[in-house]
């Protein structure tokens, strides 16, 4: 066999390593590719790449079952590998049975077997090895540390919850890798990152394949074959972090080669990812900095680092957006939600308040397990939970994003029985709480054609501060934004030199998930009515009075109610009925509408396109009845309501019943 200095040492080392179990030999009746692939497998083991070398020496020791060290250390490597944990039990106890000596291999023992939840065997060759006195001061603590992760394995699994996990499929996974899901708040895109042969780059200088980004959209509640964001993927790694609720900012990770990487954002404009540029602040530092999460208003960063001043390894932080539009005021998240030992990967749900992160300490079950903690209202976290068993198992449970309504989670995992190595798993999380918030989506149109329109969010509860300001996506004019409970709202719509669209909202009494949709809509520009500025202002006494029945209209279909009430106000037919609506939603839930009291009863009308409308004051038989109290409804402050048709149970647009010849001049 072919020896560099390098193999000669790794060959030392090894031997050093597999001593007490065997000596290497007749590898000289060997093929020489197998010498080969020993020689590489090696050196990989020298440095600690245990999956790197895995399939190398699983392949061997499939040719070579009598090599006693080949199963030592496939057993070893195999650790590392949750779809081989199976095997690295059988493959030690074997060894053990054989001889007690091998280094370690009582900690081997214990930790695979909590690894397939072997409970009591863990616990029983842990107290062994702590009892072993040729076991270190650190292999003690390390061991301890097993034993408390048995402990609440013990606990968890005794207790299972109601959620239920399920592989994404392979229209997303693959052979190979696919981790770190991404979704936007309502699940219709999910970005996450591609490790495999259709990857931009080549094999890197540490053998393995480089990492893409891919995308994925849903239609027909379904995810669709994903494309590459060729936009972003460069010939070094480029992973996903997290994207912004609705989906206009993406955060990747990338490693240019300089020892350390660093977080990267990208905006969605139109239907292409723009050129990831760093995040500019004080973020990203010469430590590890890997994963964050973005608030619902856009001003805080959630983000995982090992800079010092933490309590030790990876710790979770935050940061906030600077008028100069950099990032700083970092603060570390406090040791409610820190441990001595590694949190990270955290993800702030669109409600704004909880916040879902992974830890190696506190109550985990074995290595990561995901947490949820709530924010208090002086913004620090606590009522810290372990999401439980089975969405947290023996292995690490990392990268958990959550849909807006907390029905659906999604995260990645090397479950046995899956697709790849690591694969996407969705999980329905049954959760027993309800996460308190409003989505609102909608699209900004002049007329039919989809605009990029301007679009600010004020909390008027709280001196009109601006929750949001941001611009529609101007490939289709959709927007998207989640309101967290207790506040009330203004959304404001401005394009062009067109009257504003303004609708106001309320989440002070929401209780649980719901969906508000909403519609900005123009006429086109020769058709739109000029909003003119009068230079000059007349002498009141000199103006003819204003008739009472003069209104102004405030909405584009307010306008098209006083046209149609102007030539067909008072006719009426057979189950045609009017309804004055002030809201739809497509999951309604116990809103407060108190400043409509004074104008009748409030009901729900659900329709078969799935979504509910909310309307008030009952039905009227001609369109001007409805009319008059749309304009009532609009005085007490309801500024986006309007007048819809209902004809024998279905609703149909205006311009239908002349179509249909019930509207007649």
């Amino acid at each position: 066999m072919k020896c560099t200095l390098r193999s000669v040492f790794s060959l030392f080392f090894f031997f050093l390593v597999v001593s007490a179990v065997a000596q290497i030999t007749n590898t000289r009746k060997w093929r020489k590719t197998e010498k080969d692939s020993l020689d590489n497998a090696l050196i990989v083991y020298d440095d600690k790449r245990y999956l790197l070398c895995l399939p190398i020496f699983e392949q061997l020791y499939k040719h070579h079952p009598e090599e006693k060290f080949l199963k030592y250390v496939y057993a070893k490597c195999a650790m590392y590998r949750p779809d081989k944990h199976e095997d690295s039990y059988t493959l030690l106890s074997d060894i053990y049975s054989h001889n007690h000596k091998v280094e370690d291999i009582k900690y081997d023992i214990a930790k695979t077997a909590h690894l397939t939840n072997r409970f009591d065997i863990a616990n029983e060759f842990a107290d062994k090895f702590l009892a072993d006195k040729r076991t270190t001061a650190e292999g003690k603590k390390d061991a301890l540390h097993l034993k408390k992760y048995i402990a609440n394995a013990i606990y968890w699994t005794a207790k299972p919850t109601n959620a239920v996990i399920k592989n994404v499929g392979n229209v997303i996974n693959t052979e190979t890798d696919e981790y770190v899901p991404a979704i936007t708040a309502d699940e219709t895109v999910m970005i996450f990152t591609h490790r495999g042969d259709k990857c931009k780059g080549d094999v890197q200088d540490d053998s393995e394949k480089p990492e893409d980004i891919y995308m994925s959209v849903k239609q027909d509640d379904q995810f669709t074959t994903p494309i590459g964001l060729d936009s972003i993927n460069t010939d070094v790694h480029d992973a996903a972090i997290s994207l912004s609720h609705d989906g206009h900012i993406l955060f990747i990770y990338r490693d240019n080669g300089d020892d350390h990487g660093d977080i990267y954002q990208s905006f969605l404009i139109g239907d292409v990812f723009s050129k990831p540029y760093k995040l500019q602040g004080e973020v990203n530092t010469y430590s590890w900095d890997g994963h964050c999460s973005l608030s619902p208003d856009g001003q805080t960063l959630f983000f995982s680092s090992e800079r010092s001043g933490g309590f030790g390894g990876k710790d979770i932080w935050k940061a906030t957006l600077k008028s100069d539009s950099t990032w700083g005021n970092i603060q570390n998240l406090g040791d409610s939600i820190n441990t001595i030992w590694d949190d990270d990967a955290p993800f702030i749900h669109p409600d704004g308040v909880t916040l879902y992160y992974s830890s190696k300490g506190k109550t985990s079950m074995g290595g990561y397990d995901i947490f949820q903690a709530t924010m208090s209202q002086d913004s620090t976290f606590k009522d810290v939970e372990n999401l439980g068993f089975p969405i947290n198992s023996t292995d690490d449970d990392i990268y958990f994003v959550l849909s807006a309504t907390g029905n659906n989670g999604y995260y990645s995992s090397g479950k046995h029985g899956g697709v790849g190595m690591k694969d996407i798993y969705l999980i329905e999380t049954n959760f027993s709480s309800k996460r308190n918030l409003l989505l609102v989506k909608g699209r900004t149109l002049s007329d039919t054609t989809p605009v990029e329109a301007k679009v600010k969010i004020e909390v008027m509860t709280r001196d009109n501060r601006i929750f949001r300001s941001f611009n529609s996506n101007k490939a289709n004019g959709q927007y998207l934004a989640t309101l967290p409970k207790g506040a009330e709202y203004r959304f404001t719509y401005t394009y062009l030199d067109r009257a504003p669209d303004v609708f106001t909202i309320s989440t002070m009494d929401i209780v649980g998930y719901s969906e508000k949709i909403h519609d900005a809509i123009w006429d086109k520009p020769d058709t739109a009515k000029p909003v003119i500025t009068p230079t000059l202002t007349p002498n009141p006494s000199t103006l003819a009075p204003v008739p009472e029945d003069t209104w102004v209209a405030k909405t584009k279909l307010q306008e098209k109610t006083m046209r149609f009430n102007k030539d067909y106000g008072n006719i009426s037919a057979e189950g045609l009925e009017f309804k004055v609506q002030i809201a739809a939603y497509k999951f309604p839930k116990n809103y407060s509408y108190k400043h409509l009291k004074k104008h009748g009863k409030v009901e729900k009308l659900l329709l078969n396109d799935g979504i509910t409308r909310i309307t008030i004051g009952g039905a009227f038989n001609t369109i001007s009845k409805a009319w008059e109290h749309n304009k009532k409804v609009i005085k007490a402050g309801q500024p986006d309501a309007f007048v819809t048709a209902l004809y024998k149970g279905k609703r149909v647009q205006l311009e239908e019943l002349v179509k249909m010849g019930i509207f007649v001049k």
